[in-house]
């Protein structure tokens, strides 16, 4: 069945972080969406928008302003040939079977419809719509794709489930596992796991398994960051008990602060240059240092749009991953934007680091 989202008003489309928020909530009542739509306020095609949806086999999330939000419970009492009833100061169809502060769901045929009322600054109501889920998504690393699909297909067959295998970056691949009619997802997994051993992590979300692993053992981590500018950061503080593993990162963009926050040698910045392995080696070797953290990671690149040269073209990026015991770097050379280079450089970064201590993180 599918479950669509419906975005009506002109704030969501222009409003990126409000929206987000908006999307976060919804997928983690409902697990997956299938599609998401955005109207402005008095698109007169909406009417028949909504009607072709609550006339199929599907779900929808309706998130409409306070301002709009009785106009759309108008439009869906027409589709339903409903009347509409006041509730707490809001017009709403009267055939709801549940209704909450700001929200409410209504069947209709073999639909259900939830319409929630949203503006900025607003805790999200309560997502009413119930989706039984059937999915579950697991992450593969250093296999390729074509080699993990030959592998997985058989387990797929033998516990009736589709695989759908998605490439994160080069050497990490996510599996998003749907159960068909007698499907068992759990069977599958932990088949997968035995056959794929220190290459499979059986959790949704890669960054929040490394807060539970280093949290589970005691364990810290430290960030030094040239060109992402905090983004690692960001990756791991969006997560729930990240201060319990996360002791700081320091943003270097200059040399100077390379030099006087990380100990990196002015002569080596001189030298190498500060995209360079040397430089990020010596990043998290001084972020290690000054926060006495278990792990770090370094990175330094040229992000771009602009800064390329010949020796150094743009997205040329160096990541140094460092424990107690040893470090590795890394030299990628990444194609794309400014901001979809940065966020495959943390990508790259955390593979890294799980693969420099398997023994904890697999």
């Amino acid at each position: 069945m599918k479950l669509d989202l419906l975005f009506i008003g002109n704030k969501f489309i222009y409003n990126t972080a409000l929206k987000e928020y908006i999307v976060r909530k919804v997928e983690q009542k409902c697990d997956f969406i299938t599609s998401i739509t955005h109207y402005k306020e008095g698109d007169n095609s909406l009417f028949l928008y909504l009607e072709s949806e609550l006339e199929a086999d599907n779900k929808l999330v309706i998130v409409t302003t306070k301002n709009n939000c009785s106009t759309v419970g108008k439009l869906i009492s027409t589709i339903t040939s409903d009347n509409q009833v006041l509730k707490d100061t809001t017009l709403v169809p009267s055939k709801v079977q549940e209704y909450g502060d700001r929200t409410y769901l209504l069947k209709y045929k073999a639909s259900s419809v939830n319409v929630i009322s949203m503006d900025e600054l607003q805790k999200m109501p309560e997502v009413l719509l119930e989706v039984e889920s059937n999915k579950e998504t697991v992450h593969i690393f250093n296999e390729q794709r074509d080699s993990a699909i030959a592998l997985l297909n058989p387990l797929a067959q033998m516990h009736d489930v589709s695989l759908d295998v998605i490439v994160v970056v080069d050497g990490w691949l996510q599996v998003d596992i749907k159960s068909k009619k007698y499907g068992n997802i759990a069977n599958f997994i932990e088949s997968s796991k035995q056959l794929l051993s220190r290459k499979f992590i059986a959790h949704p979300n890669i960054v929040a398994h490394i807060i539970e692993t280093l949290a589970r053992n005691n364990k810290k981590i430290s960030f030094a960051e040239s060109c992402t500018g905090g983004l690692m950061s960001y990756y791991f503080t969006s997560q729930n008990r990240a201060s319990q593993i996360l002791d700081g990162s320091l943003i270097t963009y200059s040399n100077d602060l390379k030099d006087n926050w990380l100990a990196v040698s002015h002569d080596t910045l001189v030298e190498f240059g500060a995209v360079s392995e040397q430089v990020v080696q010596q990043m998290s070797e001084g972020a290690m240092n000054v926060s006495h953290a278990d792990y770090a990671i370094s990175v330094s690149g040229i992000a771009g749009d602009t800064g390329g040269t010949d020796l150094k073209p743009l997205g040329t990026i160096y990541i140094s991953v460092r424990t107690k015991s040893e470090h590795r770097e890394v030299h990628l050379q990444l194609n794309g934007d400014r901001n979809y280079v940065q966020h495959q450089s943390v990508l790259y970064a955390i593979k890294l680091l799980l693969s420099i201590d398997k023994d904890i993180f697999f």
